[in-house]
């Protein structure tokens, strides 16, 4: 293992690889990174996907296998078979954890982010053909995936909550989570194996929030750049805290054997090429912390990075920057209500990708 990504774990910090591909499990990268990075789970998204399923090559074999089955069929079955050989990998890191880590995610068609009861049918169908105790289904945080996130959970499936952006709607995740389980409890599930992390896209907010400080141009506006995002993951967490502390419910779940939902960090590689490559990984170091990321940013993070706490002590100054943007006129939630119309349009448009590319590999294997 890194010293850095020791250091990084030894935190309490999860380090998740944000990717997966046939090629990764086949060549052995993904058990390296197991061995020698400090790796205990993994999350995929459509985008994730577009990627993978584009190379020419690695899922032919399957294709061939599948024949001139339908397009949907065919993204079904190369998507679940990528992470079941996945799950089969992390399931030793599962079962010594207690099934906290050694996860793998696919996400839901995102189409269906604004149908509840859809969102909740394929739910259920993707867990049930992956087949695997440690996967984890993941559901986008928009109004309508609230409900879905509650109704999956209290089915006994484990779920990761994504795109989630405003501490509003993470309250809301919250809330989601303990009545899902509350629910599971009643409907007679085990709640020792049922696993949640709620990602909290992080760089996407800077991205979004340095642009409107560069438009205002005061020296306020320019101090303020590259500190919004941080901010508002240390108040997510700060959040975390004290729902889990506060909520009357919870006591009595987590005697019943329930894990409380971490907070994933997501979207942590650095887009602005003047801060940090591991700026959101140093930055957002805590217990209890899902940090997922891209092998750029672990490759950072192995060779370069701190991986010392670095939340703890943060929540003042956090608020203090989230006011000094609203006095600049600047509404964060206005930001991250975009952001999320944005994420589940982009993963939309990669979906369309992922069916195009399938479709031209379906077609290019069977002549």
């Amino acid at each position: 293992m890194t010293e850095a990504t020791q250091r990084t774990s030894d935190s309490g910090v999860s380090i998740w690889l944000d990717d997966l591909s046939r090629s990764r499990i086949e060549s052995g990268s993904l058990q390296d990174l197991i061995a020698n990075k400090n790796v205990v789970g993994v999350t995929t998204n459509p985008s994730i996907f577009q990627k993978a399923l584009s190379q020419v090559g690695p899922y032919d074999e399957q294709l061939k296998e599948l024949g001139k089955v339908d397009v949907e069929t065919a993204v079904r079955e190369l998507t679940t078979t990528d992470v079941r050989n996945a799950t089969d990998i992390f399931r030793d890191i599962a079962e010594k954890t207690d099934f906290v880590d050694g996860r793998v995610s696919i996400e839901v068609d995102p189409r269906l982010a604004h149908e509840t009861e859809a969102t909740e049918k394929q739910a259920e169908e993707l867990w049930a053909k992956v087949d695997r105790p440690n996967a984890m289904i993941k559901i986008p945080a928009t109004l309508e995936g609230l409900p879905a996130i509650t109704a999956t959970l209290a089915k006994g499936i484990s779920v990761n909550v994504t795109l989630i952006f405003s501490l509003e709607r993470y309250e809301q995740v919250i809330d989601a989570y303990i009545e899902g389980i509350a629910q599971a409890s009643a409907n007679g599930h085990d709640l020792k194996h049922i696993g949640s992390v709620a990602s909290f896209f992080v760089s996407r907010v800077d991205t979004a929030v340095d642009k409107l400080l560069e438009a205002n141009g005061s020296d306020e506006a320019k101090a303020l750049e590259g500190k919004a995002a941080v901010a508002n993951a240390r108040l997510a967490y700060e959040l975390f805290e004290k729902k889990f502390a506060s909520d009357p419910r919870w006591a009595d779940l987590e005697a019943k054997g329930a894990k409380k939902q971490r907070p994933l960090w997501a979207s942590t590689g650095t887009k602005n090429p003047a801060y940090s490559d591991c700026k959101y990984v140093d930055e957002l170091v805590a217990p209890n912390i899902v940090n997922t990321m891209p092998e750029k940013t672990l490759n950072a993070l192995a060779d370069h990075g701190n991986g010392a706490p670095s939340i703890e002590g943060t929540y003042e100054e956090s608020h203090a920057i989230i006011n000094k943007l609203a006095d600049l006129g600047i509404s964060l939630k206005d930001v991250t209500d975009k952001l999320e119309a944005d994420g589940v349009a982009a993963f939309i448009k990669s979906w369309d990708s992922v069916l195009a590319d399938v479709q031209a590999g379906i077609d290019r294997v069977n002549g």
